[in-house]
């Protein structure tokens, strides 16, 4: 049985999103119990024999700034959530509330991974090949080192093998072009960093990539700092909407226009839905020590329930445990490159 704690009062919608994706997640998986942490009189409506209420008096907003989220907000629906699964109630949380409140509790009560300094937000972003490529870092971190992305290339590789099945990925850095002198010191230090644990097979490094290569499928993993990563993904999930506004636009027009729309409809649709990212909804945050998933915070049932699938699916293959593999087997070239343990607290 494997439990996952849910910040339901969490986002831009609350329990009317939270609660109807918990009941559908729960009717698709046998095996799974959720502990639904919010306010009691909000989740008293859900009745099912796999889930049970956790009480919090508090919730975070979206605009709720770090400091009163972490420091004031100490019952809040988001932090109890977490605590859940440093108790060991529960094996992952999720939560669809705000992203830096979320990784700032997240990495005050469940502390980092030995070997790790930074936590990631990684998640899977449609490619050409019929599947997904990996991105992170997607906001979690603005400024990063060269460490830093070999830390996280390390950490998505043992994502990737759990999603996948696949023991060796191949790992990617994002780079404005695939030769070795180009992009900055510290892209260049990276590479270094990268090809060396390739050497010592630690990675599958394949070398720079390019933004078009995330869609292509050119490599399984794509490393970069959390500012490229984000402005991607927010690009990836623009494209859905545009399509989408784009054929109501059409459809409005004039005969000719109408008929180019309804020829084009079924292609169009089809690569609406391949490129929805609530497809792809649920960002694991690695490097913690303690699964904790983030929801976008504008996510429909579909999208909600699907970010409690990645947790699921995360918990029950050990994505913990196998990220912790990796890491202390690549440790000897992390402390070679210079990792410390700046925010261990």
């Amino acid at each position: 049985m494997i439990t996952i704690a849910v910040d339901c009062m969490g986002g831009d919608h609350g329990p009317a999103v939270t609660l109807a994706a918990c009941r559908s997640f729960l009717q698709h998986h046998e095996q799974a119990h959720l502990l639904l942490v919010g306010l009691p009189e909000a989740l008293s409506v859900l009745h099912h024999p796999r889930a049970r209420i956790v009480p919090a008096s508090e919730v975070v907003g979206m605009d709720d700034p770090i400091e009163i989220a972490l420091r004031k907000k100490k019952d809040s629906s988001m932090r109890v959530a977490i605590e859940q699964v440093k108790q060991g109630h529960a094996q992952a949380a999720v939560s669809a509330g705000n992203t830096g409140a979320l990784m700032a509790i997240a990495r005050y009560v469940l502390k980092t991974m030995d070997g790790i300094d930074r936590p990631a937000i990684a998640t899977q972003m449609p490619n050409s090949q019929g599947g997904a490529t990996t991105v992170l870092d997607l906001g979690a971190n603005v400024d990063c080192s060269a460490v830093h992305l070999l830390q996280f290339a390390v950490m998505g590789s043992a994502l990737v093998s759990v999603l996948t099945d696949e023991p060796n990925p191949t790992v990617g850095l994002l780079n404005i072009g695939e030769e070795v002198i180009k992009g900055n010191e510290v892209i260049k230090k990276a590479s270094e960093l990268l090809r060396s644990a390739a050497n010592s097979g630690d990675l599958n490094f394949l070398g720079n990539v390019e933004g078009n290569d995330i869609f292509k499928g050119t490599a399984d993993i794509v490393v970069c700092d959390g500012f490229v990563g984000n402005v991607t993904l927010k690009a990836v999930e623009g494209l859905a909407s545009m399509i989408g506004g784009f054929l109501k636009q059409e459809f409005s027009r004039n005969i000719f226009t109408k008929f180019a729309a309804i020829c084009a409809y079924p292609v169009l649709t089809s690569f609406k839905k391949r490129v929805d990212h609530r497809r792809y909804n649920g960002a694991a945050l690695l490097g913690l020590r303690g699964l904790v998933f983030k929801s976008h915070g504008s996510a429909d049932e579909l999208a909600f329930e699907n970010a409690l699938n990645r947790a699921y699916d995360a918990a029950r293959n050990h994505l913990l445990e196998r990220v912790q593999a990796r890491v202390t087997h690549a440790a000897p070239l992390l402390t070679f490159a210079g990792g410390t343990d700046e925010n261990r607290a």
